[in-house]
């Protein structure tokens, strides 16, 4: 049988956690920048920043994000079993595609969206109403810019792996900024949905009408 469980502890680290986040693509993008405006071709002398230094920057960026991925979906995992005590006929999935549905190419995209909006719906103090003008707006700006950002860095990816001239490379460079700067701003509105959600639940679970009503 499920029971609630309290979600604050988990969605404090993740706030955190996406703050470091938000903090190495700021100083990798502003990298990047650097790059086209002082000296941009392909063959980048990256002595002058230290290289020692950047491949540390670009490990610990992944280390931060991989650690950010494992607790964001331990903190989604929760409260979708929390959303499953409040309204269970609201979801088409069952809890444990919170955390599969992550994995799954291309469905990855689209499902945790309707998920958290299953867990948005749950979560408020009347799951079954119709939902308020721009109500979503959060949450579809957050899914939005991670999604649009996650395809720009694939593609940035992809063009710095062909990268033969200084076009190509300052075009590969200018998709990276990209990403970096929609990464930040996915960051920001995903700590605004971590808190707001986190925020229904609790308020919900303590019988109150919740903060985001």
């Amino acid at each position: 049988m499920l029971t609630l469980k309290n979600p604050d502890g988990l969605a404090k680290a993740v706030v955190v956690l996406l703050a470091g986040n938000i903090v190495f693509d700021v100083l990798l993008g502003i990298v990047d920048v650097r790059d086209l405006i002082v000296e941009p071709t392909p063959y980048v002398d990256f002595d002058r920043f230290g290289p020692l230094d950047l491949d540390v920057a670009y490990g610990m960026a992944f280390m931060m994000f991989l650690a950010t991925g494992i607790v964001f979906i331990s903190w989604f995992h929760r409260l979708r079993r929390n959303a499953e005590i409040w309204a269970p006929d609201l979801h088409t999935r069952t809890p444990g595609y919170a955390v599969g549905c992550w994995f799954i190419p291309f469905g990855n995209l689209w499902i945790p969206r309707s998920i958290a909006v299953g867990i948005w719906r749950a979560s408020r103090w009347e799951p079954y109403a119709a939902d308020g003008r721009g109500e979503l707006r959060l949450l579809n700006g957050w899914w939005a810019c991670w999604v649009v950002g996650s395809l720009v860095n694939w593609s940035s990816g992809q063009m710095y792996k062909t990268v033969d001239t200084t076009e190509t490379w300052t075009v590969a460079t200018r998709w990276s900024v990209a990403g970096y700067v929609l990464d930040a701003v996915a960051a920001v509105l995903a700590i605004l949905v971590v808190r707001r959600l986190t925020s229904m639940q609790r308020t919900k679970a303590a019988g109150m009408i919740p903060a985001a009503q």
